[in-house]
């Protein structure tokens, strides 16, 4: 273990026997904890968190973005679909190609707010403004901005800039510059933002004052979202979620638009495979995990699904056992050829996202993936109100009208996010997901192959080096993480390597919570700035 492992060791890993929660900031752990201590069930533990995280992680999620997840009660399992929505106005005539990615128009209706109101409601039990109260403390407070903040947004100036109102540049860059590593970043907007969602209810954003400002917001600016477009409130969608079995476990994961079918068609090759052909890191075994994660991209790609207006197409083939051999057959007498077959040149973007765990002491399960789409979303804030809109937009098909996604009015974007929960046979073990955009799949595949086959603790599969394949078969790969001539076998067959830094943050952010007789543990990434913590 090398001295970084060594010295985060005690805020990445935790044990209790209360409770336990796991996000990517270390405030929103304590939010999350502080919700079971009171008394709270893991969805109130979940909601603060998640509230938190909208405040001290800005550059991942927000009231601006929306929210996924799947909630265990004990008895059952949903899978909670808080997608965003196009606005009325858009259409692919009025998006073009530099609007998808930065600005007003990027932004579709955000779901954040009415996804967490409405499960809080429904299967929380703490009152809605002691759920808000850790979020709306930091955001009067401040919070110290943490060396990859100060990273990313160092990253970011010149897309800030890029908005004509300088609305991001000006509230999350201290006079065109990054924010000082330590420095108090205090939001007075966004508290005054929160405190009234917790008094009056989160109604008001979506049909109150709130949402009269975000229309006069959008109207000075040439966005797209209207008044008309929040009073459609973006309830989320109670769907059931998708099932598979690994080894002997069984893996629940988010349906469509989600990506769960992802993690579990990787899966699904991968137990076709005797485990034991997969504990070694040598050349042959990493080059078939990279052929199953290229695979799962070019599967999902073929097959859009959206189940709000394509009920009548099944994801059967996809999610068919036997056809998941039938890949991993073909992919075992693929890497013992000379070179690669035929590769396409399409890679996919950088996302960003955030992702919460927790389990408390009654069974009660969250695994709970937000987002804002990619680093600090559109780069343009809500005026006086000190969120960013997110650029979900980016997210629609606009050349094939075929396509589930293609964007209309008042479509959901197509999401990458795979929030899971475990199971050996009928009881709890794991809450577990990650941020990182068409990455997600492949680094919770990676992270469950090496506690599940490998026997390692949640932390070492966690710490343990990734990889990913993308569609256009370019292999990223932490440097010097990966036994010698690995990299020289994959240029060799046909790849093309993108060597990343050691614990990329590009890679993926496993944050787990598992549950095993009465001892709860917890682990949080560390390639970003989350905790674990427990009761």
């Amino acid at each position: 273990m090398s001295a970084r492992e060594t010295k985060n060791t005690k805020l990445k890993y935790a044990v209790s026997g209360g409770g336990m929660v796991s996000t990517a900031f270390p405030l929103a752990t304590d939010a999350g904890c502080a919700m079971l201590k009171a008394g709270g069930n893991a969805v109130d533990a979940a909601c603060a968190a998640a509230w938190t995280l909208g405040v001290c992680e800005p550059q991942a999620s927000g009231a601006g973005g929306q929210t996924m997840m799947l909630i265990y009660d004990g008895k059952k399992i949903v899978a909670v679909d808080g997608s965003s929505r196009a606005p009325s106005l858009a259409h692919v005539s009025a998006i073009y190609k530099a609007d998808r990615a930065l600005g007003y128009r990027a932004s579709t209706v955000p779901s954040t707010p009415a996804t967490l109101a409405y499960v809080q409601r429904i299967y929380g039990t703490l009152p809605g403004e002691q759920i808000m109260e850790p979020a709306i403390a930091i955001a009067e407070n401040g919070y110290k901005i943490t060396p990859l903040q100060h990273r990313l947004q160092s990253e970011q100036i010149g897309n800030f800039a890029k908005i004509e109102s300088r609305s991001g540049y000006d509230h999350f860059l201290k006079n065109g510059a990054p924010w000082p590593v330590g420095s108090i970043f205090r939001q007075d907007d966004l508290a005054m933002l929160l405190r009234t969602l917790a008094r009056k209810g989160i109604e008001e954003f979506y049909t109150g004052s709130i949402a009269k400002q975000i229309d006069a917001d959008m109207r000075e600016n040439g966005g797209l979202l209207r008044y008309d477009d929040l009073a459609l409130i973006p309830w989320p969608i109670i769907r059931k979620p998708l099932r598979r079995g690994f080894r002997k476990y069984r893996i629940y994961s988010m349906p469509p638009p989600g990506a769960g079918r992802s993690l579990l068609f990787a899966l699904m090759m991968t137990d076709a495979i005797p485990a034991k052909l997969l504990k070694d890191t040598d050349r042959r075994r990493l080059h078939i995990l990279a052929e199953i994660f290229r695979r799962t991209l070019l599967e999902r790609s073929d097959r859009p699904y959206d189940p709000n207006f394509y009920a009548q197409h099944h994801e059967k083939d996809m999610l068919d056992r036997e056809y998941a051999r039938e890949c991993i057959a073909g992919i075992s007498r693929a890497v013992d050829k000379t070179l690669l077959p035929s590769l396409i040149t399409e890679d996919e973007i950088s996302g960003e996202t955030t992702h919460l765990s927790v389990i408390d002491k009654n069974n009660m399960a969250v695994s709970l993936t937000q987002s804002i789409e990619r680093v600090y979303g559109s780069k343009a804030a809500a005026a006086g109100l000190g969120f960013l809109y997110n650029n979900y937009m980016y997210d629609f098909e606009y050349k094939l009208p075929r396509n589930p996604y293609y964007l209309r009015p008042n479509a959901v974007p197509w999401a990458s996010v795979a929030p899971s929960l475990v199971f050996k046979k009928e009881d709890l073990w794991m809450a577990l997901g990650s941020p990182g955009s068409g990455r997600i799949f492949s680094c919770l595949a990676q992270f469950l192959i090496h506690v599940i086959d490998e026997k390692m603790s949640l932390y070492d599969a966690m710490v343990a080096p990734r990889l990913h394949c993308s569609l256009g078969g370019r292999i990223s790969i932490e440097k010097d993480r990966f036994p010698e001539g690995v990299t020289e076998y994959l240029l060799a067959k046909g790849y093309r390597i993108d060597i990343r830094e050691p614990y990329a943050f590009y890679l993926g952010a496993v944050h787990a919570a598992a549950k095993s007789g009465g001892e709860f543990q917890g682990v949080a990434e560390i390639r970003r700035d989350g905790t674990a913590g427990g009761i």
